[in-house]
């Protein structure tokens, strides 16, 4: 890509400081190593020289631990101490060492800042300013200056933030970024700003939104749209407080929306895997609707839409999802129409559209269940076999129950033993298997699998990844309604089933005969 547009992630340094995120330097490494994948320009790596771990990722990727094909590695840190010089800052001089072509420094440039916190005077903090960047320049290092809280003291004083900015490019800066740092700011006034900015000023600038009106997004594209040539995002909106600005609806904005080309080819559809990739290193569960890459940005539920999609997808979805690495999905519920029905069902390698009674009894059928609390959202497998059950006229059987019993036993040791035994039929041979296990379900489930797998080998193969407990609303206390979902895995899959009922066990035990019956199937 040219310098005329820069992606600018500082997931490592900005996205770190949300609460219950914590990197460790391989983390830091891997990341950096998705966000160049995806095709960003720039990613800010940490703060050398002010934190350990972001001294050590600096110096491994020096070494050549992190090898970037798109992006350039950046150092981040604050312009020199007030009554001190650049080259004799330790700080700065961490900058310097880290060896990264580019350094990102952090400067006030709101006057109660200035005075309040730094506690020095606004013509030091403009020195403070040219000596820093002048030094790192002279050094060879390309600087971007944020400039941090530069709306809330634009409103104060329209004209201090500008000598800041000025006093930055005179010293050798390329770009001047403009910091929402409070997260206050709407598009309205925010485009306003920098439009004017723009005009007084004539610099190049950049924009860093965080989100605490939610806003921070849109705050961005209408910074581009009002001239900036610099984003500055986070992977998933990560950030302190309300987080900052997504990376990944940004840039998917500018490109599908705005018509910018700001990643190199073939890297757009890059967007869910490395948004999911980056959620999973940060042990935060992918937001299941995240605008374009959450698994539900295009999925859709009521009968109403699935009817348009079935003429013509465009009609309800505002994209191909494709485009950014995202799929269309039909959710089956009880607002389910016959269209959603066939679209599901196709979905699932399942034709319903030459079988209408078929389609009209599943679409009674699924509306029945749910009003007594099923629900096939995420339990694709156990819809699929309700679909073929209603098409073939049986439900796909492996085995016949004829009685399972639990036994929870709490021995004087403290400790708690569970046993199940399972009586079934496959075929006209009856089985009667028994096994332990850690809690009631397990121990079913050992004993259904001994009870089953020399008749049906496949099934060493497959085992619970997953499992969920929904009391349902409308009964009190124990004697709820329970639901559960079942996730299943063979190495090569993954499904899921859903069991309601009364008793937790017989919940568990209904979704648990769909999952290896799903699975003996296939």
């Amino acid at each position: 890509m040219d310098d005329s547009f820069h992606v600018f992630d500082t997931t490592l340094r900005d996205g770190a400081q949300r609460e219950g995120i914590t990197y460790s330097v391989n983390d830091k490494l891997a990341v950096a190593r998705l966000l160049d994948e995806m095709g960003v320009g720039f990613v800010e790596g940490g703060w050398p020289g002010a934190m350990p771990k972001d001294t050590e990722f600096f110096a491994r990727a020096a070494k050549g631990e992190l090898v970037l094909k798109h992006a350039k590695l950046v150092a981040f840190g604050s312009t020199r101490k007030a009554g001190t010089k650049a080259s004799q800052d330790k700080q700065v001089l961490a900058l310097r060492d880290a060896q990264t072509e580019v350094v990102t420094l952090v400067a006030k440039s709101d006057v109660r800042h200035v005075e309040r916190a730094l506690r020095t005077t606004l013509e030091e903090n403009l020195e403070m300013v040219r000596d820093t960047v002048s030094f790192l320049v002279a050094e060879g290092r390309r600087v971007f200056l944020d400039c941090e809280h530069f709306f809330d003291g634009y409103e104060h004083d329209r004209d201090y933030g500008l000598r800041v900015l000025e006093a930055a490019f005179e010293a050798g800066a390329s770009v001047g970024v403009l910091c929402d740092t409070n997260g206050g700011m709407l598009p309205m006034g925010l485009g306003k700003v920098v439009g004017e900015v723009l005009e007084r000023g004539g610099f190049r600038l950049g924009i860093h939104c965080q989100d605490d009106t939610a806003c921070a997004v849109a705050n961005t594209l209408a910074a581009v749209e009002a001239g900036v040539t610099h984003v500055q995002c986070t992977a998933n909106g990560y950030g302190e407080r309300a987080g900052n600005a997504d990376l990944f609806p940004v840039v998917a904005g500018l490109v599908t929306k705005m018509g910018r080309s700001v990643l190199p080819d073939g890297c757009l559809t890059e967007l869910v895997r490395v948004s999911h990739a980056i959620a999973e290193i940060a042990n935060i569960a992918p937001d299941t609707h995240q605008a374009y890459v959450g698994s539900s940005a295009f999925a859709h539920k009521a009968g109403l839409h699935a009817s348009a999609i079935k003429v013509s997808p465009e009609l309800y979805n505002h994209m191909e999802p494709a485009t950014v690495g995202n799929d269309m999905r039909i959710l089956v519920t009880e607002m389910a129409g016959r269209a959603s029905i066939e679209l599901k069902s196709r979905e699932l390698g399942v034709d319903l559209a030459g079988h209408p009674e078929a389609a009209g009894r599943v679409v009674e059928k699924v509306k029945d269940l749910e009003a007594e609390g099923w629900s096939f959202e995420a339990a694709d497998a156990s819809f699929e076999l309700l679909v073929r059950s209603e098409l073939d006229g049986r439900k796909p059987s492996y085995f016949t129950l004829e009685s399972y019993r639990v036994l929870i036993e709490h021995r004087d040791d403290g400790r708690v033993a569970c046993e199940a035994t399972v009586k079934l039929l496959v075929g006209n041979e009856r089985i009667i298997a028994t096994a332990e296990g850690n809690g009631p379900i397990n121990a079913l489930d050992q004993a259904l699998r001994e009870g089953l797998v020399s008749r049906y080998p496949s099934l060493s193969g497959m085992e619970l990844s997953d499992y969920k407990v929904r009391i349902l609303e409308g009964r009190p206390g124990t004697d709820a309604v329970t639901r559960v979902l079942l996730e299943t895995t063979d190495a090569e899959r993954d499904w899921t089933t859903v069991g309601v009922h009364g008793n937790i066990v017989e919940a568990s035990w209904r979704a648990m005969v769909d999952a290896l019956t799903y699975g003996l199937r296939r």
